[in-house]
């Protein structure tokens, strides 16, 4: 890449004037389905926090509909609601997936958005709606008390600099190569992840020694809470901020340092695992291990027993998490402190295994944004 002059042969355009966007369908509630179907409904809460689609949480419908809604793969499409307080993702774009077998849908509160000029890019129009710039348009011109909702007409409304079209296909295929990167390191983590579930599972459970013993989780860590509410999150950020989302947001502070597993107290009551450091949410819980070397094991072991660290005492699943029942659960551990500490040291390898991967998803990151404002900007050329 080389310097530039900024903005040659760009010229500024709104989005409007290159594509429409249409509403999705009100798909009736009662047409859900827990077991797969053949068609998948696309919610706000398949999109990833600066935009991007991820594949958990998916929702199935068995109802009838109008066939004009199902998406076609490579179809951008765009949020007008937020998710939650705890994950915005108000606004933000995503590609959509080709998933065998499958035909995917979009409710009325997702955006189809459809080119209707030869002068730009499908891909390119993508980024410029992953800029800090379009985002900041959409939430100062948002609506909503409770949960903030945005309109065709706003996302349309944004005015930007376009570049010729060879440009934009430079420019989205340059980003677009760090995003595969990104998902690739991302995949790598959950096969990895994966590993280490099913080592702590045969040695705990399915290979159970004949003198397991129990514990409970009250003598390996204290169980706190964060401090901050949802709005405590900025883009800009200098560090990790839990909250009971799946998505990790950005604070300008911190509270809390060391190596913590972070407890979602509410909503669907994820587990996290975080060196360094970080701020959290007040609904939140973060359990820094009293010794660090025992991080692999717990992180597994309550990955495992997560349903029934989260289960009522009256056998259901209730929307909360106390303090006692982190505390009084009782976890497994094995008498002899050889073969324990091996397999606290192969767990512990694991992580490391993930946390080199996360350095690099963290730095791709950084490039991928910075490059973006440039390249946007026409500071730079590809």
């Amino acid at each position: 890449m080389t310097a530039a002059t900024p903005r040659t042969g760009w010229r500024e355009c709104s989005l409007g004037n290159l594509m429409d966007i249409s509403h999705g369908y009100a798909f009736k509630g009662e047409f859900f389905s827990e077991e797969p179907t053949d068609h998948i409904l696309l919610t706000p809460g398949n999109f990833k926090i600066g935009g991007g689609f991820k594949a958990d949480k998916l929702k199935f419908y068995k109802g009838d509909f109008p066939t004009k809604y199902i998406l076609q793969p490579n179809d951008i499409v765009v949020t007008m609601t937020d998710l939650s307080k705890e994950a915005d993702t108000l606004g933000y774009s995503a590609v959509v997936p080709e998933i065998k077998g499958k035909q995917v849908l979009h409710n009325q509160r997702i955006g189809r958005v459809k080119l209707k000029s030869d002068l730009a890019d499908i891909k390119f129009i993508n980024w410029v709606m992953r800029t800090a710039e379009y985002r900041w348009h959409i939430i100062g011109s948002a609506s909503g008390s409770t949960v903030s909702h945005t309109s065709p007409a706003r996302i349309l409304g944004y005015k930007f600099m376009l570049p010729p079209l060879q440009e934009q296909r430079a420019i989205a295929a340059v980003l677009s190569s760090l995003d595969d990167k990104i998902d690739l390191l991302h995949r790598q983590n959950t096969t990895i992840e994966a590993l280490g579930l099913a080592y702590w599972r045969n040695t705990f459970v399915d290979n159970s020694v004949s003198d397991l013993q129990t514990k409970p989780l009250s003598k390996f860590f204290q169980v706190k809470t964060g401090k901050k509410d949802a709005n405590h999150s900025t883009p800009d950020g200098g560090y990790p901020f839990f909250t009971c989302s799946q998505d990790v947001l950005k604070s300008p502070t911190y509270s809390f340092e060391g190596h913590a597993l972070l407890l979602a107290g509410n909503g669907d009551f994820n587990l996290k695992r975080y060196n360094g450091k970080f701020e959290a949410y007040q609904r939140t819980y973060v359990l820094i291990p009293n010794n660090k070397f025992l991080v692999g094991f717990l992180y597994f072991g309550m990955q495992h027993h997560l349903d029934d660290i989260t289960l009522g005492y009256r056998g259901s699943v209730i929307n909360f998490i106390t303090k006692g029942m982190i505390e009084n659960f009782e976890i497994p551990i094995i008498p002899d402190e050889h073969n324990f500490k091996q397999i606290c040291e192969f767990l512990n390898e694991i992580n490391a295994k993930t946390d080199s991967n996360k350095l690099q998803i963290d730095a791709l990151i950084k490039t991928r944004d910075t490059l973006l404002t440039k390249l946007m900007s026409g500071e730079i050329e590809v």
